[in-house]
């Protein structure tokens, strides 16, 4: 009998064999995925630095169902000796801390290119510059068996212009055609979320998407911080344990925990029976297994703030809202930082009415996901969204889904979106995730009520006003008739209190409805 054979395999070789899980299942869902992943990178290569994104992408095609793309974009760039890692090895980046960023694994960019690799037999173009005297150019293979970078070309050229950004260019096999509708719209809410970036796509046909920004403010950055003791497991804690420099676990537990301070490591300790002055070295694997376990159940930790998030906020919100849709009444809302499992996270909500949207059906309303800046194009009924907006009773806001115009837009921010794939398509039912989300819809729908019932009463106003202007001539003709004098009443004036009045009450929903 024949011995079973063992072996390992890289993580580029695994996602090759497995490429289905990170949305490259086929042609359509690639093409939608490549263009997703590179700008994404691009984005957040600006937003991490404050630099108003300027995002260029350009698809072509080259016949034969391969297409060569191109993402430019106006971010910090990649130092030279970085850029063959940062695009040809699997699972290295700058994405392994714990802050808000687009990207989770290190994934996303390099499995674009990899797919081009295996399906074009591409090499990735790269030209980056930080802002030097100097522009590098790279181009690279990745390869598989051993998840390694293979050079094919660099070039080092003067950069006079003092040029500061990256560019990124490879062909695939895909199938634009069927794909155009979800990226034309991926594009079209990323500039919903972002009124502050100018965003341009030239698909193959020749057709241009521009999307310029309609502002300068921009959110502030989401900033690098310690890990939450809600969040560890033991590994995280034994890792912590083993590069720590601190020789007690007071100091180990406030010089490597979010929002630790010496009195709540104190009363922590005491709590978990664990000296004070210990050495965390020395401590035992009973003694580690506590120490993890108590941390979950300990309640006197503060919860993580929100320092480590960047939310768009609800002027920017409210911004690409009117920009995309110019809603008679858009309310808006953002939720404190909440967390779950020691993620801190921030829900924004909002619900626009009338102006262009159109009116739905009740199983096809307009919702609108987003995920740390990222649009979520698919899957929609099994996001947890959804699930919300389908248990709110919306009669108690005295809002029908079915015959108004309206549409609902959820942002997620967090260190940790919690996906239910790798795809990052749907967010799973967390129920503190759950509850933000209800209790943020359930205030818009609240103040599109109060706009809706102003509005109602400045339609009666208008009506009553109507009558009046109608009517009061007549009886006041009348009234000069039956008494016989043959002058007329004045009834300016008490027409002129009601036109008053109809037009107090307009300028009032004016001003609440902006």
């Amino acid at each position: 009998m024949s011995r079973e054979k063992f072996q390992s395999i890289s993580a580029a070789d695994f996602f090759y064999r497995n490429r289905e899980i990170a949305g490259f299942d086929n042609p359509v869902r690639a093409t939608y995925t490549i263009i997703r992943e590179l700008v994404e990178n691009a984005l957040d290569a600006c937003e991490q630095y404050s630099i108003p994104p300027e995002v260029r992408t350009k698809l072509i095609d080259e016949g034969n169902s391969i297409y060569r793309i191109r993402v430019e974009d106006n971010g910090i760039g990649v130092p030279y000796d970085q850029i063959p890692y940062a695009f040809g090895q699997i699972l290295f980046g700058s994405k392994y801390m714990l802050r808000q960023s687009r990207g989770i694994f290190g994934l996303g960019g390099k499995m674009a290119v990899l797919y081009g690799q295996i399906t074009a037999h591409s090499s990735v173009k790269v030209l980056s510059s930080t802002g030097g005297f100097e522009k590098y150019l790279y181009e690279l293979n990745i390869n598989v068996q051993e998840n390694k970078p293979i050079i094919r070309r660099k070039e080092v050229t003067p950069n006079p212009g003092r040029w500061r950004g990256t560019i990124i260019e490879f062909s695939f096999e895909g199938d634009y055609v069927r794909a155009k509708p979800k990226v034309v719209e991926y594009f079209r809410q990323t500039s919903i979320l972002l009124p502050y970036a100018n965003i341009l796509y030239i698909d193959p046909d020749g057709a241009l998407y521009r999307f310029d920004k309609i502002t300068e403010e921009m959110p502030k950055p989401a900033e690098t911080v310690k890990p939450h003791p809600y969040g560890v497991d033991l590994e995280i804690v034994h890792r912590m344990i083993n590069a720590t420099r601190s020789s007690t676990m007071v100091d180990f537990l406030v010089n490597n925990f979010h929002r630790v301070g010496v009195a709540t490591a104190m009363n922590f300790l005491k709590e978990a029976k664990i000296s004070q002055n210990a050495n965390p070295r020395t401590l035992d694997s009973k003694e580690l297994l506590r120490l993890v376990n108590k941390m979950k159940e300990y309640d006197g930790f503060q919860p993580p703030d929100a320092q480590c998030l960047s939310p768009i906020g609800e002027e920017l919100l409210k911004k690409g809202i009117i920009r995309e849709f110019r809603p008679e009444y858009v309310a808006v809302t953002q939720r404190g930082a909440s967390a779950y499992a020691g993620y801190p996270f921030i829900v924004e909500a909002a619900i626009a009415y009338g102006g262009d949207i159109p009116i739905t059906p009740q199983d096809e309303m307009l919702v609108f996901r987003f995920a740390n800046k990222i649009p979520l194009l698919y899957d929609l009924h099994s996001d947890v969204t959804m699930k919300v907006i389908k248990k709110i009773n919306w009669q108690r806001y005295r809002l029908d889904l079915s015959s108004m115009p309206l549409a609902f837009f959820v942002h997620i921010c967090a260190t940790k979106v919690p996906y239910k794939t790798v795809g990052k398509e749907y967010i799973a039912d967390r129920p503190e995730v759950e509850y933000e989300i209800e209790w943020a819809l359930k205030t818009c729908a609240r103040d599109v009520r109060n706009h809706l019932a102003k509005k109602e009463k400045a339609n009666i106003v208008q009506r009553r006003l109507s009558v009046f202007e109608r009517y009061l001539p007549m009886i006041a003709q009348f009234s000069t008739d039956l008494v016989g004098n043959g002058k007329p009443p004045d009834y300016e004036k008490v027409l002129r209190r009601v036109q008053a009045h109809a037009k107090e009450v307009e300028q009032r929903s004016l001003v609440e409805a902006e």
